[in-house]
């Protein structure tokens, strides 16, 4: 019996092509989708899936043999060639049919991956059929049809999925804007000139200055991973040089998005977080904000202090669209740039992000800068998510609440380990693939922020 848990990870399958995993395996994972789903018979997708891909040179020929894998089992294939995350989310939402989305993210070159989905956009993850999915490939015990098999045909969604974001966001209306996009030679190359520009629509009051456009999944220029500061300084730089209004920069598979301020400043995205979900909450009055655990706490409190209510989940893309679908919350955000809308099938959306920033530039007086626009949503300090390798994770969180009970602090274990006090907090928690701890500080301060940053960072190396 093989064993694929360093390929089956929590919400997704990702891993080096070929060393890892290749056609193969896709094909399988194909026929077994079909099977765990039920979508041959029933799961109200009349017999179909949708499938899309990011621009991973390794990604069309993945496609080819997933395809085969789920017509040989007897379902139809819509196949919807390039798009972006959400760009597959949409399809799956728009056709409600299942889907699967062929990527990486923001992961290096040689690697490729696949993110599945029932119908409607929701989430396949480890307790939504990921792993019945894994044990059934680990089984290697697939079933086999005899007939009849599916076919596969090709639809562009790209149009419809750009018209379907400038109805949810409007920009025609906006003032005049500056705008620099760095999309990381990612799938944002792709779907900005047709949302954001005129390939396909009639243009936007915005001047987009388009940085590493063209889509070459080898990244020859920076990693498509915005959440590291070090892949935003040729945005930043560049919004300096040209006088922008504000910057943009999306993942690899563009599903999520990051902000830079007219001053080169780096928007934390717990700010962008607490701008949408006043924006949101402008539209439906005292509707629920999603936010996980690792949030500012400044956005429960603007959530409530602009009628709203503010749910608090784990981390993770699966309970953030769980949560939204049992309260029936109009909106929810993450730490690292995720960003779910319930008017988007409850999905994650980068370029829905970035219009909602926009958005409310946009609708400011000429004079108003984006750092003047987000003042009021900075409260706190935050240290960012700092990693450390740990030979025994468990041993070391113990070590920590252990400490933080004899210290009298607040404790919550939602997630790993939050630990409160007077003005500050901070979580620790392990990663579900590599052994590491993850920490994340906040404190109305500086001073305040590191000393509570250094402290946890001794105990975990001590």
């Amino acid at each position: 019996m093989r064993d694929l848990s360093a390929l089956i990870k929590a919400y997704d399958i990702r891993g080096v092509v070929p060393d890892q995993w290749g056609p193969d395996l896709a094909r399988e994972v194909g026929t077994a989708f079909v099977e765990v789903l039920g979508i041959r018979s029933s799961d109200g997708g009349a017999g179909r899936i949708v499938v899309g891909h990011d621009m991973r040179p390794t990604g069309p020929d993945l496609v080819a043999a997933f395809i085969d894998g789920v017509t040989a089992a007897g379902v139809d294939v819509v196949n919807i060639g390039l798009c972006s995350t959400d760009g597959l989310y949409f399809a799956s939402g728009k056709l409600d049919i299942p889907g699967a989305m062929f990527t990486a993210s923001h992961n290096p070159a040689e690697y490729n991956g696949i993110k599945l989905c029932r119908a409607g956009a929701a989430p396949v993850g480890q307790d939504s059929g990921l792993s019945q999915i894994r044990d059934l490939l680990e089984s290697e015990n697939l079933p086999t049809y005899d007939g009849p098999f599916g076919s596969a045909s090709s639809q562009d969604m790209l149009a419809a999925y750009s018209q379907y974001l400038r109805e949810l966001v409007p920009l025609d209306k906006s003032r005049k804007l500056k705008v620099v996009i760095d999309t990381g030679n990612g799938m944002g190359g792709f779907t900005v000139p047709a949302v954001l520009g005129d390939d396909i629509l009639p243009a936007l009051p915005l001047e987009i200055d388009a940085m590493y456009f063209e889509l070459d999944g080898t990244f020859p220029n920076h990693e498509a991973n915005p959440i590291d500061p070090e892949n935003l300084r040729d945005l930043q730089k560049r919004v300096l040089e040209v006088g922008a209004d504000i910057g943009l920069a999306f993942d690899g598979d563009a599903d999520r998005c990051f902000v830079v301020d007219e001053k080169g400043g780096i928007v934390d995205p717990s700010t962008l977080t607490a701008l949408i979900a006043t924006r949101e909450l402008a539209k439906v009055p005292g509707s629920i904000i999603i936010h996980n655990l690792i949030t500012s706490r400044a956005v429960p409190e603007i959530v409530i202090e602009n009628g709203g209510t503010a749910v608090r989940t784990r981390v993770g893309h699966s309970f953030i669209k769980a949560t939204m679908a049992e309260t029936g919350a109009i909106f929810g955000g993450e730490h690292s740039g995720h960003f779910y809308f319930r008017d988007f099938w409850k999905a994650d959306s980068g370029m829905l992000a970035a219009m909602h920033a926009l958005a409310a530039l946009g609708e400011t007086p000429e004079s108003t800068t984006l750092s003047e626009l987000l003042k009021p949503y900075l409260r706190y300090v935050m240290s960012g998510e700092i990693n450390t390798k740990v030979s025994d994770a468990k041993a070391v969180i113990a070590r920590i609440k252990e400490t933080a009970i004899k210290q009298g602090s607040e404790i919550d274990e939602l997630d790993g380990l939050t630990v409160s006090g007077d003005g500050w907090w901070f979580n620790v928690r392990s990663s579900n693939t590599e052994p590491l701890l993850r920490l994340n500080v906040e404190a109305k301060d500086i001073q305040n922020m590191e000393i509570v940053r250094d402290s946890v960072l001794s105990m975990m190396v001590g």
